[in-house]
């Protein structure tokens, strides 16, 4: 009895930590800000406003690079359009595709069947070289549903499903269907069982495998939420996809010259994938493994032809949940590959571009977290301080208390207009002009958020917070 109270009084520590941390951190910069000299308010404004500035160019910059891939990626589609849908490489030369479903069955128990129709019967890939494979897992028993599926894998031999016992995560049902034996298939392609791959997916992603060679390992596609008819939230994600999938991710990589797999539809040589495998200790087991490839000398490229849909969670209690496992993970992976800064691969030497890239991705995005809510409780401060008695008076307080400051706001502000512009010209179909005038609006606000949770994600992985089930659907 006493034990199970001990217990249930650490859980609550574990729980509330992070909350009462995050906020301390708030209200302790704020009241730092408050107290300190006029001359060092200065020295800090400054200071957070050169910082904005070069964290806002570094994105224009990659938006802007990340506008090249998509040109490409759309004249490449144009190209086999206009020839009657005639690909590159012929039929007879096309590699063996494994495309891996993964679910947690309890949270995707009323779409996995239309799932894997949709892949069965939409996917244009020669069937002879496609296996689907369904890899599970589920706490209890759901009838009919398994037998159901039991029933698909014996009605189609593309199908095989798969259920892993004793599993607790993505990682466990991977790890277990490497240990099945080699298939045959010369690249495996993973996919959570929300996504909807577009039917030429699979081609695109073999084609750039058959174009490159051996030069690369990983083909990660472009994700694209298409639920936005839904829910307000998912319009909003919507947007924030196409610009990290469509320019963020691929402009990065040309900047830095390496790319990532990013969790989901991702094409990967199966020997490397079986080789890696997962680790099922990191939270972003994905991202531990892009990571890890990327340390062994992998190479990874971005296409943005190979193209998959998925759901974006409804409710911000969901997307909450999601986000703190992504920020709490990228925190894990970051502190763990923290030497591929300043180590080399086995098979080479990284370049001044790739360190820098890496300390970008590992450091700097890690550190941003501060910089903005540090930037925001600055100006908080201001307001406590200097209460302004109508809005001119709000704005000047806040924008242009010091020389200078209108240059640093206006360069800021129009290298985000760029971003944004970038976003618009390749956002997809299932977003419209008034949700991206809305994401424009929200998007400052947002950064603000999105710092706190990076924040939060920081507290729980100092109290090793590990609570975690699946984002739940809707």
């Amino acid at each position: 009895m006493v034990k199970t109270s001990w217990l249930a009084v650490s859980d609550w520590l574990t729980d509330w930590t992070p909350p009462i941390l995050v906020a301390c951190y708030w209200v302790v910069c704020t009241a730092i800000f408050v107290m300190c000299s006029v001359q060092a308010i200065k020295v800090f404004y400054y200071f957070y406003m050169v910082v904005n500035l070069y964290i806002a160019l570094c994105t224009a910059i990659e938006s802007f690079l990340g506008m090249s891939p998509v040109r490409e990626a759309g004249k490449a589609a144009d190209k086999v359009d206009t020839s009657g849908g005639t690909f590159p490489s012929a039929d007879s030369d096309l590699p063996i595709m494994d495309m891996v479903m993964v679910a947690y069955l309890p949270n995707e128990k009323d779409i996995v069947i239309g799932q894997i129709m949709y892949a069965l019967e939409e996917i244009v890939y020669p069937r002879d070289k496609l296996r689907i494979n369904l890899v599970y897992n589920t706490p209890r028993p759901i009838e009919p549903l398994e037998t159901e599926l039991r029933q698909l894998a014996d009605e189609y031999d593309q199908l095989r499903v798969v259920k892993v016992l004793n599993s607790t995560s993505k990682a466990d049902n991977l790890n277990h269907f490497f240990t099945l034996g080699h298939t045959g298939a010369d690249f495996t392609g993973i996919f959570d069982t929300d996504h909807l791959p577009h039917p030429y997916n699979v081609r695109w992603a073999a084609e750039r495998f058959l174009k490159e060679k051996a030069k690369i390992d990983i083909v990660q596609g472009r994700c694209v939420v298409y639920n936005t008819s839904e829910s307000f939230l998912a319009k909003m994600i919507a947007i924030e996809f196409d610009k990290i999938y469509a320019i963020a991710h691929p402009g990065r990589s040309r900047m830095f010259e390496f790319g990532l797999f990013c969790g989901s539809n991702g094409w990967w040589r199966s020997e490397v994938l079986r080789d890696l495998k997962m680790h099922g200790d990191m939270l972003t087991e994905d991202i531990d493994s892009a990571l890890r490839a990327y340390g062994s000398g992998k190479n990874a490229v971005h296409d943005m032809n190979v193209l998959s849909y998925e759901l974006a969670p409804n409710t911000f209690a969901a997307f909450w949940k999601q986000r703190m496992r992504w920020t709490q993970g990228w925190t894990q992976a970051s502190v763990t590959h923290a030497s591929l800064i300043w180590t080399n691969p086995p098979n080479g030497k990284r370049n001044k571009q790739e360190r820098m890239g890496l300390v970008s991705l590992l450091f700097i995005r890690e550190l941003s977290y501060y910089l903005v809510s540090q930037h925001t409780c600055l100006l908080i401060s201001f307001i406590i301080t200097d209460w302004p008695h109508d809005v001119a008076s709000f704005v000047n307080l806040i924008f242009f208390r010091y020389v200078m400051a209108e240059w640093f706001l206006f360069m800021t502000v129009a290298a985000l207009i760029a971003t944004l512009y970038f976003t618009n010209k390749v956002r997809s179909e299932f977003t419209s002009w008034r949700s991206m005038t809305v994401f424009s609006i929200l998007y400052t606000p947002y950064l603000v958020l999105q710092s706190t949770m990076g924040l939060y994600g920081h507290a729980r992985e100092l109290v090793k917070y590990s609570s975690w089930n699946p984002t739940a659907r809707g």
